[in-house]
């Protein structure tokens, strides 16, 4: 056994020990419920009927603010509210939107789709609630950069209500969830599934993996050594032309097939809630489309708050409008774009294509969807998913920089840039199953200290709202 297979059966087996401690079945026998997945459901709907539907309420303000309309230039910070935004959504849109999608309705089927959708308009008001608080509670360090997210307002908000251990305790245990989730989903994940896609139109790569892996080293390298402000550089004008392109492809799909979109939505809602399956069946379709939604928006796992948290502004909660635009852009708009394509050629339940749902790659079965209609496709979708998997892993990499400063201090933080750089090379040789076990999981379980965080200190975020409409409208 290589040096590599050696890597891949020792992730296969970390996989199962995690599993058995984060996870269990809520639901054990044919209706499956895993923990992690019901916890989300439950606290985005909570706080969505709280804050009596604040995603619908506020959309089109939080458009205005991102914009820049109630800009000053006197506001502390270090990125614009747009800047904050994009390099938020660089680190979603990303082979989630691709390559999860697709592994989605495989397994799931069309009706999948729908409880994507559902998990993206419910994440919305999760992402407010955690972006808010990592702007109320983020501070500066001593090297001057913005020091925010969960890691801050477990630690600091439960110290104000009396319980500073157990936030600290929170605090630690969310942190190296996010170091973990940062080299796993945020990045091996993302050049693995890459990887699958662009071998398809560069066959040098199906031969030598490595070289892609040392590729995405030297390109990521480049980037994140600067910090916070040349990856938000670097996502304001990348994330806008990758969607663009990526849409304008599937735009193309969807109208080469446009009299097959109603029998296509059809589908989607028959199999939401008329699975074959019966009861079993209906849980299965919507724990595969709240799963996938999840690690494709990352709402309510607490990533994206550091990013926002860095903003600048002076109410918090204007930064948590703009983050309510993550989920519907990234989920709403782009994973629903991806599954119609998946639906409507058919790829999803094609038996010469089983093998690539079992083996979940993802974003090949995305490829031949797109290569269906027209033969250059594939080469536009391999674009698509190197720019998603590149801007993913470059702000991945500054989320889990930010925890392993909390944790070690700011003078560390070259050291985990170096082992995020060895996760990346070591993406490209792993197998693919083994790394989206390990990217879901750590993701995932991000979620557990987090929404504790956000049921203790929501009531701050609620009397924001409250106290924003008194004096705006």
């Amino acid at each position: 056994m290589g040096i590599f297979d050696t890597l891949d059966a020792f992730f296969g087996q970390l996989n199962g020990v995690i599993a058995q401690v984060l996870f269990f079945d809520v639901f054990p026998g044919e209706a499956t419920m895993p923990l992690a997945v019901g916890w989300l459901i439950v606290g985005a709907v909570f706080f969505t009927i709280r804050l009596k539907f604040v995603n619908v309420r506020f959309f089109k303000h939080a458009i205005h603010i991102t914009r820049g309309k109630y800009d000053t230039g006197k506001e502390e910070g270090e990125v614009s509210h747009f800047q904050a935004l994009t390099t938020a959504l660089s680190a979603t849109v990303g082979l989630g939107n691709i390559a999860g999608v697709a592994i989605a309705v495989g397994i799931g089927g069309p009706g999948a789709t729908f409880w994507m959708i559902v998990a993206g308009l419910l994440g919305m008001t999760s992402k407010l609630v955690e972006c808010t608080l990592a702007v109320m509670y983020r501070r500066i360090s001593s090297e001057g950069k913005v020091m925010g997210g969960p890691m801050e307002y477990l630690s600091m908000g439960f110290k104000e209500v009396g319980f500073p251990k157990m936030g600290k305790i929170l605090a630690v245990v969310f942190c190296f969830m996010c170091i973990g989730g940062s080299l796993g989903g945020g990045n091996a994940f993302q050049v693995s599934q890459s990887l699958n896609a662009v071998k398809g139109t560069i066959s040098f790569f199906d031969g030598a993996p490595w070289a892609y892996g040392l590729l995405m080293t030297v390109l990521v390298a480049m980037v994140i050594i600067g910090g916070l402000k040349r990856i938000a550089k670097v996502t304001e004008k990348l994330v806008p032309f990758m969607c663009g392109v990526y849409l304008l492809a599937a735009v193309s799909i969807l109208l080469y097939h446009f009299t097959d979109i109603p029998s296509a939505i059809g589908l989607i809602i028959q199999g939401a809630f008329t699975p074959e399956a019966g009861y079993g069946g209906l849980i299965g379709v919507l724990v595969t489309g709240f799963r996938r939604a999840a690690f494709s928006n990352e709402a309510g796992v607490g990533s994206a708050a550091i990013a926002h948290s860095a903003a600048r502004t002076k109410q918090p909660i204007r930064e948590g409008f703009v983050s309510m635009l993550e989920p519907f852009i990234d989920t709403v708009v782009i994973c629903t774009m991806t599954s119609l394509v998946i639906v409507i050629t058919g790829v999803y339940n094609a038996p010469e294509f089983a093998g690539l749902v079992q083996s979940n790659q993802g974003a090949a079965l995305t490829s031949v969807a797109f290569g269906s209609v027209i033969s250059w496709f594939p080469h536009v979708l391999s674009l698509s998913v190197f720019m998603f998997a590149f801007s993913t892993m470059i702000s991945w990499s500054y989320y889990g920089e930010r925890c392993w400063s909390y944790l070690f201090g700011e003078k560390s933080s070259m050291i985990y840039k170096v082992i995020f750089l060895v996760a990346t090379f070591l993406g490209a040789v792993t197998s693919a199953t083994n790394v989206i076990d390990f990217s879901d999981l750590m993701i995932l379980a991000m979620a557990f200290p987090n929404f504790i965080g956000l049921y203790v200190l929501g009531g701050r975020v609620k009397k924001a709202i409250d106290n924003y409409q008194i004096e705006k409208f």
